[in-house]
This record gives structure tokens, sequence and C-alpha cells, in this order.
């Protein structure tokens, strides 16, 4: 490597100095005011960064050889040329596993962009043990692909070449030598699923050193943003003061001395040593503070770097959010919220190094996030990986876990405790049966339960009288809706979107006007957030509350109404809505949970299943006990055991490190046919026009969250393709303010209206 003059010498490297001259010494970067990013300081760099963020031990030595390794195909002549024409940040990042494929077909046109072949051969070359290294190296751009397409790649002649013509810049002899320490009998003692799992952490503390250096160099403001500053002490002391100013001033009623209870004794076992939790907690038991006080005392105990809890629905993840910072404030904003509003399938460089790491030590994120995180190929994605080791998950209304995905879910989830440091808290009033027992192998092998029986949480907060159908018959919508009308206190559930805007039309239709509230999904949270609020108003000053909503509204929404209609569903939904009735017991007497028959079916798939199982249930045990954790046990092995739980084939995909096909595979929402949209909703112009400006950033993008709805993705292409919806910033698709009417104020967004505009919009000036 040549040495720099002394004039060079002189000239700052840091954000803010003066631009210095490029010289000829091999850069990783430039930006487009001639700053130099030199590629041996981000080969180091990377490579201690990486070395600190592996998950375990036996994983430092080679994350480090990874960073040191990932870039040396930049060595290249050809591409340090390109670096200096082409320079700012997206210049010559090489495309995502999608676009690479595409690319890899043209042949050699596929080499220009191409740095990170070099480096995966090197690894090879120096040796053949190095194949999962090797992996991650030319997948640190792409994404982890499947290893044919990984072996196909290195053995054609015109990558190979990469190589080489990197050699001939003689890249410094202490970079291409191996690090000491790299201990390979570890790695061969691994089974074909663990080695999968330690590649991809593997990957992740390499894909996030890159992007976090790459970061610090173009745009150091913004990683100071990613700094970590409170610690989990602070936060669980924060909690316990908050929770002892709760009690303190709360009535002394059944509700809430049951809540006492149930936080002493889980409190009391947080010592316990690390592993997987059932905390089995009636509706309105107090399990989002108790859960996260038991998270953050077990994590102080033992030495947990987070706490990372993961909620099913976008509907909850706000309310919980907001409980967490009523409760954490003080401390400031400690709270990552993380669901999304890009499109994966249109990710640029520069929104990859804009996603989250989550290198916070609280996380609310969905469950489609985190467990699709697992078994993702993407670097955006993996990225994360991580550092959820070494943390303390909390699975929020876990009884939502797809039945056909639970041997790949648990086997994942058993490794992060068995191997990475974890503990799992399965935390639900209606409990899944995950434990190992015969019939059931993929099951955890120990669930130790927080909630002591004697305790008798259940009973004591026995609230609701269940009423069940007399026949099979439905119950048509007019006379259900002349049913709600009928009451001033009033939830409906039913199955469909379709169905909840029809009978809330019919309500209102009752009630001579338009007073009917409405939840679905195809409402944005910012708008269910403010009908949250709007519902908590009504019922302060004493007006009638009547709510139309899809089952949404049963997974932890803090809604408490003294009747409720369901239609008949699988018995964990029903006990959810249960649990939105009569909630904090203020009733004189039991609430109602009224079911019924519905004219139209549940969706296809697990809703139709469960269903099924319930009406089993009911035809054998015709006491049926809604509330007691034995028939959800009944319930859970019955709609397990009837599901093939690894369906598409996503371990045998994970044994031959078929990384692409088993993200695929791997879908909690099939994204194949949806995708999310930004909707006109009061609130998010402001911050589509930062994102159209400034680009994307971590702060961008998480508020634009808050606008989002998730419609069939045929539908969303159609839109984009007649100019209806607009990219922002490559990646964020949004209906304009001139879609306005598409968006009721009742209903949330109207597929059918996009395309009808605003005439006020339209007339110029």
């Amino acid at each position: 490597m040549s040495d720099k003059t002394s004039e060079e010498q002189d000239v700052g490297t840091t954000k803010g100095s003066a631009p210095r001259t490029v010289t000829s010494e091999p850069l990783a970067h430039v930006t487009q005011d001639r700053r130099e990013h030199l590629l041996r300081e981000h080969l180091e760099e990377v490579g201690r960064l990486a070395e600190a963020f592996a998950a375990r031990e036996d994983m430092r030595k080679f994350a480090e050889q990874a960073g040191r390794w990932h870039d040396l195909g930049k060595y290249r002549q050809h591409f340090q040329d390109r670096i200096r024409k082409e320079n700012g940040f997206e210049a010559h990042l090489e495309p995502d596993v999608d676009g690479a494929r595409r690319n890899d077909a043209k042949g050699s046109q596929s080499t220009d962009k191409d740095h990170s072949t070099a480096g995966a051969l090197w690894a090879l070359r120096k040796d053949q043990r190095l194949g999962v290294l090797a992996m991650a190296i030319i997948g640190h751009h792409g994404g982890l692909r499947d290893a044919e397409a990984f072996r196909d790649r290195i053995r054609r002649e015109d990558k190979r070449r990469l190589l080489d013509e990197a050699l001939t810049k003689s890249p410094p002899e202490d970079l291409l030598a191996m690090l000491p320490g790299l201990d390979f009998a570890p790695l061969e003692r691994l089974s074909k699923l663990k080695l999968e799992f330690w590649t991809r952490m593997l990957f992740s503390a390499l894909v996030d050193a890159d992007f976090l250096d790459t970061e610090r160099f173009f745009d150091a403001d913004r990683n100071k943003e990613r700094q970590v500053g409170v610690t989990l002490a602070q936060l669980a002391d924060a909690l316990r003061s908050f929770l002892d100013k709760k009690q303190s001033g709360a009535a002394d009623t059944p509700v809430n001395r049951v809540r006492r209870e149930v936080l002493s004794a889980v409190l009391a076992a947080a010592p316990s040593p690390p592993g997987v939790f059932s905390l089995t907690v009636p509706t309105g038991g107090g399990k989002t503070l108790t859960s996260m006080a038991f998270a953050l005392e077990h994590a102080r105990a033992h030495g947990h770097q987070r706490v990372i809890v993961a909620i099913p629905y976008t509907s909850i993840i706000e309310q919980s959010a907001g409980v967490y910072r009523e409760a954490l404030g003080a401390l400031g904003d400690v709270v990552i919220e993380h669901h999304s509003a890009m499109d994966p399938r249109r990710e640029t460089a520069l929104n990859r190094v804009a996603s989250e790491n989550w290198d916070a030590r609280l996380i609310v994120t969905t469950t489609v996030q985190l467990l699709e995180s697992l078994f993702a190929c993407r670097t955006s994605a993996c990225r994360k990986l991580h550092n959820i080791a070494h943390s303390v998950i909390v699975l929020d209304e876990a009884q939502t876990l797809p039945p056909a995905l639970l041997t790949s879910i648990l086997d994942a989830l058993g490794t992060l405790v068995e191997d990475y440091g974890c503990s799992v808290v399965i935390c639900t009033a209606t409990q899944p049966a995950l434990g190992r027992r015969p019939g059931f192998p993929e099951g955890f092998p120990a669930v130790r339960e927080l909630v002591p029986p004697e305790l008798e949480a259940f009973e004591r907060l026995r609230r609701v009288k269940v009423h069940w159908p007399s026949s099979r018959e439905p119950t048509p919508y007019p006379e259900l809706a002349h049913a709600v009308a009928r009451e001033r206190d009033v939830l409906a559930v039913v199955h469909k979107r379709d169905d909840a805007r029809k009978l809330c039309e019919l309500v209102d239709a009752e009630v001579h006007g338009p007073q009917t509230l409405h939840l679905s999904a195809l409402m944005c949270p910012e708008h269910r957030s403010n009908v949250l609020a709007d519902i908590r108003a009504r019922k302060a000053r004493g007006e009638p509350v009547r709510l139309v909503a899809t089952q949404l509204v049963e997974a932890g929404v803090d809604l408490d109404f003294a009747i409720v209609y369901r239609s008949l569903a699988g018995l964990d939904s029903l006990a959810q809505a249960a649990g939105r009735c009569n909630r904090e017991g203020l009733l004189a007497g039991l609430g109602e949970l009224r079911l019924y028959e519905a004219e139209t079916q549940p969706p296809r798939g697990v809703p139709q299943a469960a269903l099924a199982v319930t009406r089993t249930l009911r035809e054998q045990y015709p006491d049926l006990d809604l509330f007691a954790p034995e028939s959800f046990r009944l319930y859970f092995e019955r709609l397990y055991a009837n599901a093939s739980r690894d369906g598409k084939g996503i371990q045998k995909h994970r044994e031959e490190l078929r990384f692409e096909a088993t993200s695929k595979a791997f879908k909690l929402v099939e994204d194949e046919w949806s995708a999310p949209v930004v909707v006109p909703y009061p609130g998010c112009e402001p911050w589509l026009d930062e994102l159209r400006r400034l680009g994307p950033s971590r702060e961008r993008l998480r508020a634009l969250q808050r606008f989002t709805v998730t419609v069939p993705r045929k539908l969303r292409d159609a839109w984009v393709e007649r100019e209806l919806a607009r990219f922002a910033s490559d990646t964020v698709v949004f209906l304009g303010p001139e879609h306005g009417p598409a968006y009721d104020e009742t209903f949330g967004l109207v597929p059918a209206r996009v395309g009808i505009l605003d005439p006020h919009l339209l007339i110029p000036g």
C-alpha cells in the first residue's frame, strides 16, 4: 500500500473538516464534496465492530475476519476508478438478492459493482472451512443467498478473476493474513440447523458493522441517534416507581387486588435462571406492565442487553408503546416502536443503512418483524439479528403464532435461549400449548409458569357471562344491527372488514345517524388511535358508545364494554373478545358475551380451522368453560395436531443453507399478495415532504408507520402503474392529498374510491 504524502497527512478526515484531495491510496468511499474514506481504515473498523457485535464467543474472531476481508474487491483498479468517478453514497453499491440474481444472468456486466466476491474467494483460498464466512461476505450488500447460488457464483470464471484483479493492487499483508485464534472445532460440532443460525448471526454482525461505519463517514450526525444511553437497571427502577405510585392510588377493587398479587408473584420469579416462561394472566389482569416489569428485572438479574416486546397487530403496538412511554417517560424517549412503512422489494442502499438495528434498550415491534428477521435473507432485515441475542423477548398475545410455522418458530426461539443468552416470555390470557409432549416434539423442553395456580386469578377475575348460540342458524346482519342498536355500551366483533362496514352502516340506520364507531385494518394506526381516544371521551361524558370492529380489537386493545357480540370463532378469539367486556369489573353484575353464528365464514386457513375445533370441543364438552386454562390446553393441542407444522419444508431449506428459499417460505403475513401504502390522513404530509426532500431516516420512516394501510399488492401495483400512487424516496408508496375522497373518516381507506380525486386540490393557485 502506498504511503501518504506529507501534504495529504495534514488534511483532516472528520465530518465538518475541509474536503481533502483524493489520494492514490485505495478508498472505500468518497463523498460528493470529495471527502475520502480510506479502504484500510474501513476494513479495520468494520472488523473491530463486527467482533464486538458477535453474538457468542466462538464467533468473535470469525466476525472480525469477515469484516477485514468483506471489501477486498474494492482494491481492484477498476473499482477504485469507479469510486473516484462516481462518488456519493449509492455510486457503487451492489444490488439486493433479487437485483443481484438479475445482474448475474447478464454475465460479465455484473462484475462492474461487484466488490464482495473477491473477499469470499480469498476466504476460501485461505481455508475451505471458511465457507459460511465466505457466504456472509458475498452477501454483505445483496443478502444471504442459497448455498447452490453461492457456489455457482464463486465458480464462474469472470467472478474468480475479480480476486486476482484485487491482489494486483497489493492489499496490505496484515489485512490478507488469517487472524490468530480462529477455532473451527465449535463450528464442526454444530448441527446443520444450528450452523445455519450461527451463519445468520455472523452475517448480522458483519452487515451492521459495515452499515454503521459507512453511516458514520457519510453522516456522523445521524449516527449519533444510535447511541444507547439509558441502562436496563434505570428502566427497571423507573417502572417500579411508576407501578408503586399507580397501585397506591388505585381503588381496592377485586380486579386491582388480583393485579397487585400477580405483579408481586411475577417479580419474585424474576431472578429465576434464564429460559422459557409463560405468563398466563386473565384479560384485564395488568399483563402489559407486569410482563415488562418481569422482563426488566430478569434482564437486570442476568445481564441481558435489551427487552424486545413482540405484538401481533400494529393496532396495539401504539397502545402498548404508549403505556411504556407513560411509565418510563421520565427517562426520555426510550421506546423504539418498529413496524414498517417500506416496501422491502424496493429497498435502496440508503434505506438499508437507515433501517433499524435495534441498538436500544427497549424495542416494541410486531411479531412479524421479530420472527421474519430470524429467517430473512435481506441485509436490512438481518442487521438487527445480533441485537436480538442476549435479550428478554416478550411474545405478547402468543396464541396468534401460526400453526403452520410452529416447527421453525420454536426451533429458532429455542436456539436463541439455548445458544444466544435469551429468555422468552410467552404472554397471553389464552396460553398456547407450546411445551414438548408426545406428538409435539418441537415444543420447548421446559416452560415455567410465572403466575402461581394458588392465586386462582382466572376464577377471581370472572366478570363475564357467556351466551353460546342456540343453533347453527346464522344471525342475519339486520337482526344483529337491531340488537346492537338497542344497547348503549356495546362492541360487536365480526369476521371481515366488509362485514364491519356493512354492520356499522346498518346500526347507524337503526339509530338514525352516523353515531356508530368503527375499527378495522383499513384504518391507519393514527386514525385507530383517534377512534380509541374518542371512545374514552364519549364514555367519560356518559354518552352511548357502539363500536363495530374486526378481530384486531381482541389482542390487547384496552376497551371495556358492558355487552360484547362476537361471531363464533376459535376459542382463543372468543376469550379475547370476552376480555373487552366488563374489563375493569365496574359493573354491578356480570358483563355479557353474546356469541352468534355469522352470515359469513371467517377468513380461510387458521381462522376456519380454529372455528371447526371450537365446534368440536363444544359438541364433546357442552359445559366448556371459556375461561379455564385447561380449555385452552385442549383447544391448542387439537389445533396444532390438525396442522402441518412445517408444511413448507422450511427446516429442510435451513439444513441445506438455502437462505433465500427460507425467507420466501417463512411468511407470517403473505406479503406476496399484500403491500403497504401511506394514506392521505391528516398529519402525514409533513413527514412525506421531509422524506422526499431529505431522504430516508429512522425518524421519518418510523413516523410514516402511523399513516400506513396494507392493501392487496396487485391493487397497489395497479395504482402505481396508473400513477394514482407514487413512490417517495424509492421505497415508500403513498396516495397524495388529492386522493382524500378515498379515505373515509369512519371506515378508513376505501379502495374503490382511489382515482376519484378531490376537485379542490386540482384548481391552480
